[in-house]
């Protein structure tokens, strides 16, 4: 098989001379043995990425500021570091090839439901709570928390996204337990902490905590109102036990989970320990570890529940308004690790498209190319503002904003359905440009790869996002008025963008479940031109809302026109050249 690497076969003299056997003829002297001993140098292979600065990205930067955070700038830069660091880029490799391992019993035979991870997943795991990736922005009250840790993952990201899922569960925790006061008087100061204790303990002994989720069952996934764990009240108010399983519960090794049992009320919300006040182990029985495709190094399991204790998190009965704040952060954060993945495998394709060459001339110099790159450029700088935007959004919600609230309802569903939905096509077209050397494992392109459907099924998969979308419209609707009005922000500013809005108008009319995604999907696309039409340079704005927008596009990356300004879509896009 050829790759677009080797130059099209043609004989040379040397080849008549001496005949397809070589120098010295096929039995002569020497046959079989190369000159020098050595079959080849190597050649027309890029260096090594690492190290590189992750945090390089003007979309990123300028989106950070405009959000309200550019006072995290300087510690972003430094992240960015450390992110594209050799060690820190090695510490994801590791982690993924040493996957994480079960434990179930001790060499007695005793009952210890452990998960053994290698040391790198410490590493990157310690190295993002200090960062504040996990719930730090509950306990910092300057403006634009919330969008500086959004930033620190489109950043940290860049080494590998399964020990993201801990942090995210950690932060999306911590406004679910204000649900019940006493509970978060406890808890919040622990999860909120910068530092990282492994070892399972008695929660108030450590210094900080991590946060864990059961929701979903093997019956209803979900549809977790299906759910069939139960919750028996003990003579204690609000304490209870538990009996039933779960489905799908990543990072077992966190400290407190949040799970969802039906109680005599209904469908409640519940704080799990895994150590109980006493020093116990709580009954948390892990069945197995998932072999998924992709995110291995994150051990997600099957944990069964038997008369395991547990504490009521909000109103009995009440248990998925108690959750719906912890979806709202969890899903900004699949978008943000969609997004991460977009920026992390452009920066893989430009990089080794700078360093190889091909046909006579650098692949980054060759207009096909460049085409594919500045396409998948575009993708990901709408990603990119339409992340940042969300978390300026959850920013200033949870600081009391009501219209950025109605905002947040809507978009947050909108940006999840699209942004991660868009992920497998682009990181499959970025592994493309490396050819052969992408799908090989070591590149780190194949893993990639298998990360990316991950994100458009955790926290509800497309379709659950998209009618998610119509029941926000239909229950509240300052949700539509919010949207437009964003929308409203950049109106006059590209006749594309706005007959974009007008159709968007007309299908809110007639809106149904059957054309849920077209409609979300269209939502998507007008609030990514609406901010890139008021916030990226020109080259860029005109070509997605030419493409995305105005039809003048095909069915795969790198069928922008002709019209299209490349170079200064791509003198944006890629890092400065080494």
């Amino acid at each position: 098989m050829t790759t677009l690497a080797q130059e099209p076969y043609e004989e040379s003299e040397e080849h008549e001379a001496y005949g397809a056997y070589g120098a010295y003829g096929a039995y002569g002297e020497g046959a079989g043995r190369p000159r020098g001993y050595a079959t080849h140098d190597v050649a027309n292979q890029p260096p090594p990425l690492a190290p590189y600065d992750a945090s390089d990205d003007p979309a990123l930067l300028e989106g950070l500021r405009r959000e309200g955070a550019g006072w995290a700038e300087d510690g972003l830069r430094r992240l960015g570091l450390r992110a594209g660091s050799a060690q820190a880029q090695e510490w994801g490799d590791l982690a993924n090839r040493h996957e994480p391992v079960l434990r179930t019993h001790d060499r007695y035979g005793n009952r210890v439901d452990e998960v053994e991870y290698h040391p790198s997943w410490h590493h990157l795991l310690r190295a993002a709570v200090a960062e504040g990736l996990a719930g730090a922005p509950w306990a910092d009250d300057r403006p634009g928390a919330h969008v500086a840790r959004t930033a620190g993952g489109l950043v940290w990201g860049h080494t590998e996204a399964g020990h993201g899922c801990p942090t995210s569960m950690t932060y999306a925790a911590v406004p679910a337990l204000r649900a019940t006061p006493e509970l978060a008087e406890v808890y919040e100061p622990l999860l909120t902490a910068r530092e990282y204790e492994p070892a399972l303990r008695t929660p108030t002994e450590k210094r900080a905590l991590l946060a864990g989720m059961g929701m979903t069952e093997k019956q209803g996934g979900s549809d977790v109102r299906t759910n069939t764990t139960t919750a028996t009240p003990s003579a204690e108010p609000g304490v209870y036990t538990l009996r039933g399983h779960k489905w799908f519960t990543s990072a077992p090794m966190s400290d407190v989970f949040l799970v969802l049992a039906q109680a005599p009320e209904g469908l409640s919300c519940f704080l799990v320990p895994r150590v109980l006040p006493d020093g116990t182990r709580n009954t948390f029985r892990i069945q197995r570890l998932k072999d998924k495709l992709g995110n291995r190094s994150n051990a997600s399991s099957e944990p069964e529940f038997d008369g395991t204790v547990a504490w009521l998190v909000g109103p009995e009965g009440r248990g998925v308004k108690t959750i719906i704040e912890m979806v709202n952060c969890t899903r900004l954060d699949c978008v943000m690790s969609s997004a991460t993945l977009m920026r992390k495998t452009l920066v893989e394709a430009g990089h080794h498209v700078r360093h190889r060459t091909a046909f006579g001339a650098r692949l980054v110099d060759q207009p096909l190319m460049r085409n594919v790159l500045a396409d998948l450029a575009l993708e990901s700088e709408a990603a990119t503002a339409l992340t940042l935007r969300l978390a300026g959004a959850a920013d200033r919600a949870v600081r009391g904003d009501t219209a950025e609230a109605a905002f947040r309802r809507i978009a947050t569903a909108v940006g999840k359905y699209w942004v991660t939905k868009r992920g497998p096509a682009f990181t499959a077209e970025a592994l493309e440009c490396l050819g052969g050397n992408g799908y090989v494992e070591e590149s780190g392109m194949p893993r990639h790869y298998r990360e990316a459907p991950l994100l458009s099924i955790w926290e509800g998969s497309g379709n659950v996002n998209a009618l998610d979308v119509l029941r926000a419209l239909g229950r509240s609707p300052a949700t539509a008025h919010a949207l437009f009005a964003e929308l409203a922000l950049a109106r006059g500013a590209d006749a594309r963008l706005d007959a974009a809005v007008a159709r968007l108008e007309t299908g809110l009319t007639g809106a149904s479940e059957t054309g849920a995604r077209r409609l979300v999907e269209l939502m998507a696309l007008s609030l990514q031109a609406s901010l890139l039409v008021r916030h990226a340079p020109p080259a860029v704005a005109d070509a997605f809302c030419a493409t995305r927008l105005g039809g003048d596009w095909g069915h795969a990356f790198g069928t922008l026109p002709d019209s299209a300004d490349l170079d200064g879509v791509l003198a944006r896009a890629l890092p400065a050249a080494d």
